[in-house]
């Protein structure tokens, strides 16, 4: 099936799910169903949008159910003014997709809201807000993560709506972060130590989890912006950021073994600047790549590939490191 079919399945479950219909007996005096357009258009779903008067030349609209009880709604309720929102089409094969929504108000983007639509996109929601809240207690000089402006349940969902970093434009976000910049902001998060220092962690470190190029965005500032902290976690070894930034990296150019060749081969020169020795770098790229593979049986999804293809060769012939 086509990607452009596989995300217009996805978002008629989203939409369905975010803009429920009311119940019969409750019909009475609900404003009437209204329609959203797809853009750029349907044949390559990117987001869903109020329409207007000039999406005609789009195609048709997405009838949308007018009930009295959706998400625009129910944020309108918690946040106390009205709400509209812009529904990402995700891609539908992520093991943690989850609809993501702009919400805006009267003045403009107020924020963005994910949602956890499944168990597992439930527990990532409710994480990153409980990390999003233990880093706003933090005294951050270098990393700017987002705030949490509201976190509740609605209708068996998780929503997490978090503040918009000021990005500027889409041309800032993609801008490629200055090496200085990043080595300022890995060295930051890996000291974060949620439960303080007796919480036996000794020398091993905290990680983003998702450190990616598309998540990150150097501010006006000279800060660092970054998004999505749902994979944080404490108890690695000084170094996975920036392995993992790396390695996404020549992803988008090799195949996912010749870009895990490439991660352990220039480890090396990627942790000296941290005052990790060669040998130990590379034993960090391997337990790096060991843990993602990990992290991918666990989600019950190998956008990679099988880990006996990209992984057990290397891996075999390192043996001796790990």
């Amino acid at each position: 099936m086509r990607d452009a079919a596989d995300r217009l399945h996805y978002l008629d479950e989203v939409m369905d799910l975010l803009f429920p219909p009311s119940p019969p007996d409750v019909r009475l005096g609900v404003r009437q169903p209204e329609a959203r357009t797809v853009v750029p258009h349907r044949l390559v779903p990117r987001r869903v949008v109020p329409r207007a008067w000039w999406h005609r030349a789009l195609g048709r609209g997405l009838p949308v159910a007018g009930g009295i009880d959706t998400i625009e709604t129910h944020l309108s309720d918690v946040l106390g003014r009205r709400m509209r929102v812009v529904v990402h089409v995700r891609p539908a094969r992520r093991a943690n997709r989850k609809p993501i929504l702009e919400a805006y108000d009267e003045s403009g983007l107020a924020g963005f809201v994910k949602i956890g639509d499944t168990p597992r996109a439930r527990r990532l929601v409710r994480y990153e807000s409980e990390v999003l809240r233990m880093l706003a207690g933090r005294p951050l000089k270098v990393v700017v993560p987002p705030d949490v402006l509201y976190h509740g349940q609605w209708r068996g969902l998780e929503v997490l709506m978090l503040s918009p970093l000021p990005v500027g434009s889409h041309r800032v976000r993609s801008r490629r972060v200055p090496a200085p910049l990043l080595a300022s902001a890995v060295r930051e998060i890996a000291a974060i130590r949620p439960y303080g220092d007796a919480a036996g962690c000794g020398e091993a470190a905290a990680w983003h989890g998702d450190f990616t190029p598309w998540n990150l965005a150097a501010g006006s500032d000279g800060r660092l912006l970054v998004w999505d902290w749902e994979r944080f976690a404490v108890g690695v070894p000084l170094g996975f950021d920036v392995l993992h930034h790396f390695f996404h990296r020549a992803l988008r150019r090799m195949p996912p073994p010749v870009a895990a060749r490439s991660c352990l081969a220039q480890a090396g020169g990627l942790l000296e600047p941290f005052g990790v020795d060669v040998a130990q770098a590379r034993r960090t790229a391997v337990h790096y790549l060991v843990t993602l593979a990990e992290r991918h049986r666990r989600d019950g999804h190998e956008p990679l590939g099988p880990p006996a293809v990209w992984l057990n060769p290397l891996v075999d012939h390192e043996e001796c490191l790990l």
